[in-house]
């Protein structure tokens, strides 16, 4: 199956998709809300609590009078924490002193971090497909986004090979995001390890988002570039507690790097917000120091998830890349004979069921949409379902599009 090409459509066609990729998936939305008993597949925020511990250091620090900003890196004990964490599972040293900067969630960490590393003219290279924040921080610092295609048949692994043969005289950064955001693929151990051979040899600074590192499937591992030899001094390491401790609302994530590179982030980040939510901070503290029974609870019921999902998905006649982490399924439209733009209208407007399209990850991701699985078990199934009514086979065996 060709995997950026939609069958039957047309180069006028295909710019009228690209173009409409980001108004369609508002739209989407704005006609969901209006309807009644959706189904919504397209978000990326946990729907499971916050684990109750979390919840009470919360509490007891609103009790004790959080009233003061902290320091604009964080406050020192969350910092410590987050250099122990690091080091116990990801081999990664970093001195919480100088090292690490709390942020006010990861978005505002990977905004603040592609400011302070990069400067009109630089390149950053970017697997392909991405999570598009790092577009509009790629272009407000005046540097060149180089994509990097990835592909369905390897599972949306990043090939090394791809890499270097785009690195130019003004490449500066190397982007990874292990597992990945929407494709849900990850960087095998193996690649990484080239990688890290490519950054060293052309002297690359690396972004290493991990933000995801906590779900993954099937037996994948997870390894951090920053723990090889050489790459301490070159790595950025971006993670949080969103998606891990379901803190989204919190708004509390952290970079940990070279100190050069977090005195840029601190200068900026105390222009930009000062510190992160204070009472969000100790609340982080309580995810790292305390019990982790629910981190492993969750993934499981992920896991769960995922497999209705696949079942559903197998059963309609949809391809997909092999979803090895976080909580997604990155789906082959095409392979079902339609483009995501006209699928996904089809699904809400006869399945009311919500899910969008892969223009808003690239222009150019047509054939493909991010399926989220962030409900329960029973409402998936009836998602399936209905998906599966909706692209049924009409009586002389084609689909009823």
């Amino acid at each position: 199956m060709a995997e950026l090409t939609t069958p039957g459509v047309g180069e006028k066609q295909r710019e009228r998709l690209k173009d409409e990729g980001t108004r369609q998936r508002y739209d989407l939305l704005e006609r969901a809300e209006s309807m009644s008993d959706v189904i919504a597949l397209g978000r990326g925020d946990p729907d499971l609590p916050t684990p109750a511990h979390i919840i009470e250091a919360a509490q007891q620090a609103i009790a004790a009078g959080v009233d003061e900003v902290s320091d604009v890196a964080g406050i020192a004990e969350l910092r410590r924490a987050i250099a122990e964490k690091l080091k116990r599972e990801n081999g990664v040293a970093v001195d919480p002193a100088s090292e690490v900067v709390v942020t006010t969630g990861g978005q505002e960490g990977l905004f603040l971090l592609v400011q302070a590393i990069l400067q009109p003219g630089d390149e950053i290279l970017v697997p392909d497909p991405r999570y598009t924040s790092y577009d509009v921080a790629i272009q407000m610092a005046g540097a060149k986004m180089v994509s990097i295609p990835t592909h369905e048949r390897d599972g949306f692994d990043l090939d090394p090979d791809e890499v270097e043969r785009r690195i130019t005289p003004r490449s500066r950064v190397l982007l990874l995001i292990t597992p990945g955001n929407p494709s849900a693929g990850t960087i095998s151990p193996a690649n990484i390890r080239r990688l890290a051979e490519i950054a060293r040899k052309h002297d690359l600074i690396v972004i290493s988002d991990e933000i995801y590192e906590k779900l993954l499937y099937d037996g994948t591992e997870h390894l951090s570039i920053g723990s090889l030899p050489g790459m301490a001094e070159r790595t950025i390491t971006l993670n949080g507690f969103s998606k891990t401790y379901c803190m989204t609302g919190w708004r509390v994530g952290y970079l940990a790097g070279p100190a050069a590179i977090m005195r840029r982030v601190r200068k900026l980040k105390e222009l930009a917000s000062c510190c992160a939510p204070v009472v969000s901070q100790w609340a982080g503290l309580a995810a790292l120091n305390g019990p982790q029974d629910a981190v492993e609870e969750y993934r499981r019921i992920y896991e769960g998830r995922r497999r209705v999902m696949l079942d559903g998905l197998d059963r309609i006649g949809f391809t997909y890349g092999e979803p090895r982490g976080a909580f997604y399924i990155w789906v082959n439209a095409s392979s079902v004979g339609m483009d995501s733009i006209d699928l996904t209208q089809k699904l809400l407007e006869e399945a009311r069921v919500l899910i969008f399209p892969g223009t808003g990850f690239g222009d150019q991701w047509v054939d493909y949409m991010r399926v989220s699985y962030l409900a329960p078990e029973d409402e998936l199934k009836e998602a399936m379902a209905r998906l599966e009514v909706c692209l049924a086979l009409d009586s002389g065996g084609r689909r009823d599009t």
